[in-house]
């Protein structure tokens, strides 16, 4: 349990590590992207990499709450278990996804 702690505290590390890079790359976080006067096509780019950047950080917060809340359950001794069916969740499984709050079957059914 202590490995999967771990584990997930340095995914954490890396997944806020990744937001504040992304942000940095976003081209509307240039405090002169505002006033410049680019032509259209600079623009439409801009746009796309900004709504692509919004996306992924959008997917990484998503991750960093499941990340979070793993934490939380293997303080309250409750990580690795489903938590619809409440059966244990396989340990490969875990290993590779150790955000993991539903056993396969579980999230198959979700996902339907």
């Amino acid at each position: 349990m202590l490995g999967q702690k771990k584990r997930l505290e340095e995914e954490r590390r890396k997944n806020l590590n990744q937001i504040e890079d992304l942000k940095k790359n976003d081209p509307f976080a240039d405090p002169d992207h505002a006033s410049d006067n680019a032509a259209v096509d600079t623009d439409v780019r801009e746009q796309v990499g900004h709504d692509t950047i919004e996306a992924e950080i959008k997917d990484l917060q998503k991750r960093a709450t499941e990340i979070d809340n793993a934490l939380k359950k293997i303080n309250k001794n409750l990580y690795g278990y489903c938590e619809r069916c409440k059966k244990s969740i396989p340990q490969a499984r875990l290993k590779l996804i150790p955000e993991a709050s539903f056993c396969i079957d579980c999230e198959k059914r979700l996902r339907k």
